[in-house]
């Protein structure tokens, strides 16, 4: 009898990129090309890259001049926002599973960072020890806390402006989130659910409720 795991890779017709797996359907590796498609982003246009160098008054960061982020959503409207003098934020987060970074981690704070410093932008950081809780069966709960207070001093070692940045963990803002997460969970179906991150009714309820937080 064939694993769970066996099964999944049989089955695997087209790409398959969720939170928490990546598997190319053919050996030729991801098709990025259609990812972009799939998740409504738009590839980065060198009329978006000269923009980026006009409101900065600086080369864009090389990690954009080199295509590593070569695809968006939205960085148009927000740069015609920037332009008119409207505010944005930035927003992303870390799933601690280890006690420090490693190298993948880092290309995105460095790219926050970035755009934090040459916009001035304030900046969000959620530490979803919650998550990594529910995902990985072999942590226990106040490990994943630990590991997110060790990788907080981890991404304050980034650079980001003191003033104009918040970090926080999932757990201790709960009571801040939960509004906010009751209107999205009423806005999601389960057949949702399953179609974007891939889950089955074998996997627990917790990763069911975890994305609208």
């Amino acid at each position: 009898m064939a694993t769970e795991e066996e099964n999944k890779q049989i089955e695997v017709t087209e790409d398959v990129v969720t939170g928490t797996e990546v598997i190319a359907a053919s050996d030729k590796g991801i098709d990025y090309d259609k990812l972009v498609d799939k998740f409504g982003c738009t590839k980065m246009s060198q009329e978006l890259i000269d923009k980026i160098e006009k409101l900065t008054g600086e080369k864009p960061h090389r990690f954009i001049r080199r295509g590593m982020f070569f695809c968006h959503r939205d960085l148009d409207i927000c740069l015609s926002g920037y332009e008119k003098m409207k505010p944005f934020f930035l927003y992303t987060g870390r799933g601690p599973s280890n006690e420090s970074l490693h190298l993948g981690h880092t290309i995105p704070f460095i790219m926050t960072q970035y755009l934090q410093r040459v916009f001035d932008l304030p900046l969000v950081i959620q530490i979803t020890d919650d998550e990594k809780f529910l995902y990985k069966e072999e942590l226990e709960l106040d490990n994943t806390i630990k590991m997110g207070k060790s990788n907080i001093k981890d991404i304050i070692a980034f650079g980001f402006d003191p003033e104009k940045t918040f970090i926080f963990s999932d757990c201790e803002y709960i009571k801040y989130l939960y509004p906010n997460v009751l209107k999205v969970q009423k806005s999601i179906t389960l057949n949702q659910m399953k179609g974007i991150f891939g889950f089955s009714e074998s996997d627990n309820i917790g990763k069911f409720a975890f994305p609208p937080v």
